[in-house]
């Protein structure tokens, strides 16, 4: 049975480290709905001019085959900065909600613990949204397959929690970061403002297969995980993903 074990990171402390090389997907693993681990259905991640790419021009349509991409490690406290842009045109056959759609996946479960046919990891998902040229549609949002957050000191169980964040109508590129400690504090930022901060999550005991990712995590709380990139019909690119490790709280 795999578990998330301890989180002895190989890279240094309190400084920024490339998770992304801008070359090759080293050290990344593919995990598509209805397809094993590693199997990259219709080349959905690579890597093009520097740029770590979401696309679907080898799909006839979506068919819900929606996808994330992992860092293979574990993490606890951290902070992590991707700068990305949403672009071009969402699949056909992507479900509406969808549109200019993507996200950063949090103290996810490992990947080869996912079912076979599981649309998303249990993880905290940092909504990246992109505007539609008229309405407001704040970006990093949370939302929470599998888990449950504690929001204002009170624990939260609907799906998603809106950020008091900018809408992005454009192609222009943006830089989310999250600053994570353990389940002490997850804070979301936008362009350097703080736009959702919660504590304490834990595992949803409705989802699927709870009792199993309780083996994973060590228990209900969720204090370390996996992250992920997301593939859920429309395009994105990536071009930083990095990270800087923190002290633990002793």
């Amino acid at each position: 049975m795999m578990s998330l074990g301890a989180c002895k990171t190989k890279h240094p402390k309190n400084q920024w480290i490339p998770l992304f090389n801008g070359k090759d997907l080293t050290n990344w693993r593919v995990k598509i709905r209805g397809y094993a681990v590693d199997e990259n259905f219709g080349n959905t991640f690579r890597v093009e001019d520097g740029l770590l790419k979401v696309r679907y021009d080898q799909y006839k349509e979506f068919g819900r085959r929606f996808g994330h991409i992992f860092y293979d490690e574990s993490f606890s406290h951290y902070k992590l900065r991707v700068e990305y842009r949403i672009v071009g045109e969402q699949v056909k056959g992507g479900p509406g909600w969808a549109f200019k759609n993507s996200g950063i996946m949090l103290h996810g479960q490992p990947p080869a613990t996912m079912t076979h046919n599981q649309d998303f990891p249990a993880s905290l998902e940092v909504q990246l949204l992109g505007g539609n040229g008229r309405d407001d549609r704040p970006t990093s949002n949370l939302c929470t397959p599998g888990m449950h957050v504690h929001f204002n000191g009170e624990l939260v169980k609907k799906h998603c929690i809106p950020a008091d964040a900018p809408t992005f109508h454009d192609e222009k590129w943006v830089t989310a970061e999250v600053e994570v400690r353990g389940d002490k504090i997850l804070k979301h930022i936008v362009n350097g403002d703080v736009v959702l901060a919660y504590t304490e999550p834990v595992l949803d005991d409705s989802f699927g297969t709870f009792e199993k990712l309780k083996e994973f995590y060590g228990g209900v709380a969720v204090k370390k995980g996996y992250i992920s990139l997301q593939s859920e019909s429309h395009p994105i690119d990536f071009r930083k993903v990095e990270i800087m490790i923190l002290d633990e709280e002793k």
